[in-house]
């Protein structure tokens, strides 16, 4: 039995295992991110303005990330309770069947304003879903994980994020690539959302085999659990809710406007065609893969914290940019941009996780790391592509550069003032 556990604590199993999770995850996030923009504005917001119906769609978007902090509160809480296992899976699965849903739903065309209200319903599920699986994962890690190794340990789980983006891009440039204009609409934008089922089955095998992590068995045996974790949160933990919510926000932004409002903005005023225009998001994203190992080595090395007071000093000058390299019109300087962009996003994506879940003990930390996590999605995503594209279309892109320099300096005030003492594992 002891040789049996030991298999299944293996380093291998334990980073794959959070790898996975996160990767399918992402993968059903991001291509409700890429049809929001290619295909749902037509499917389920038919208007006579173009713009409104991919503010509309934008919106729908926006719901899982309100939606993130209720499956934080949710699933941290049973997550703490009981153990991260169960939960894990159970997150998957809200997260899995809400997706796969998207992919049979009927248009506007054929139910009327009931399929965009369905619509909503399976985004608000998909938020839910993510909103436990990720602190999960990012404690089957770091819980697992040897002291001076924790932030590298801690990047597995955030790898998902690049490879998600990378599998539904590639996904959707493969359908518009092999299929018309008219079949892609009609039809073929589903293939994804059904296909993620195989992701699914294939998640939930390899979360069955988990054992839980050495941190809440210790936990667990020294009966330190509390009886409402998200009370204790709010009682507690106050300072490190507010402070690691607010230095966590320009991670969301930077990403956003990276991909979704640049998507939005480069296919319908700077006149890209979508398909070259998500190669070089794909390109791009390389990038974002590559600094999220590079970051976690830097943070394990000078820690943390310091790591990520310095990659949002960085973006906060990269703002200031933002309309020069993307308004320029020259394919090579739009490319640099995104590459640029998105190495930054690496930089501050990799060590967060880590850094989050340092802020809290082991009793309220599924809770404490995720409720964080997300309500940064709230404030820095929710709403980011609709702001930006409302700020270059009232103003000029220089404003949405503003915006990313202004959110930089709120997340470095909360990176500075927030406490530095860590908590056992």
């Amino acid at each position: 039995m002891k040789d049996d556990q030991n298999k299944k604590n293996s380093l291998k199993h334990v980073l794959f295992g959070s790898l996975i999770g996160t990767t399918i995850e992402f993968f059903d996030f991001y291509i409700y991110a890429n049809a929001a923009v290619l295909v749902f504005p037509q499917l389920f917001f038919p208007s006579a303005d173009a713009t409104m119906a991919t503010l509309q769609s934008l919106a729908t978007f926006s719901i899982a990330f309100i939606s993130r902090p209720l499956g934080s509160a949710f699933f941290g809480h049973y997550g703490d309770k009981i153990g991260r296992k169960f939960t894990l899976v159970a997150a998957l699965l809200t997260m899995g069947i809400s997706t796969v849903t998207i992919g049979f739903l009927p248009g506007y065309a054929s139910i009327g304003v009931a399929a965009p209200l369905l619509l909503m319903l399976c985004r608000f599920g998909q938020g839910v879903g993510l909103g436990g699986e990720w602190g999960g994962a990012v404690l089957l890690a770091i819980e697992n994980a040897p002291p001076n190794k924790r932030a590298w340990y801690g990047m597995f789980p955030q790898l998902g994020a690049p490879i998600g983006l990378l599998l539904s891009g590639g996904t959707f440039l493969l359908l518009t690539d092999l299929m018309s204009s008219q079949d892609f609409m009609d039809y073929g934008w589903r293939i994804p959302f059904i296909a993620s089922s195989l992701l699914v089955v294939v998640g939930f095998y390899i979360r069955t085999k988990i054992t839980e992590t050495p941190s809440f068995e210790n936990s667990k045996k020294e009966h330190e659990e509390v009886k409402i974790p998200f009370l204790a949160l709010v009682k507690s933990y106050k300072n490190q809710l507010l402070f690691g919510t607010l230095a966590s926000i320009t991670t969301f932004l930077v990403f956003y406007l990276m991909t979704v409002f640049t998507l939005s903005w480069a296919t319908s005023d700077l006149g890209y065609e979508k398909r070259d225009f998500l190669l070089i998001q794909l390109f791009s994203v390389l990038f974002f893969a590559l600094f999220i190992p590079v970051s976690a080595v830097v943070a394990d090395k000078i820690g943390r914290r310091k790591m990520l007071i310095i990659a949002t000093t960085a973006i906060a000058v990269f703002g200031f940019f933002f309309s020069y390299f993307l308004n320029s019109g020259n394919t090579v300087m739009v490319t640099f941009f995104l590459c640029a962009g998105m190495a930054l996003m690496g930089f501050t994506y990799g060590p967060l996780g880590t850094f989050l879940s340092e802020l809290f003990p082991t009793t309220v930390r599924y809770s404490g790391a995720s409720l964080t996590f997300n309500m940064a999605g709230i404030i820095g995503a929710a709403f980011a592509p609709m702001i930006a594209i409302w700020l270059a279309s009232t103003y000029s892109l220089t404003y949405v550069g503003f915006y990313l320099t202004f959110a930089a300096c709120i997340s470095l005030f909360a990176l500075l003032a927030i406490s530095k003492k860590e908590h056992k594992f």
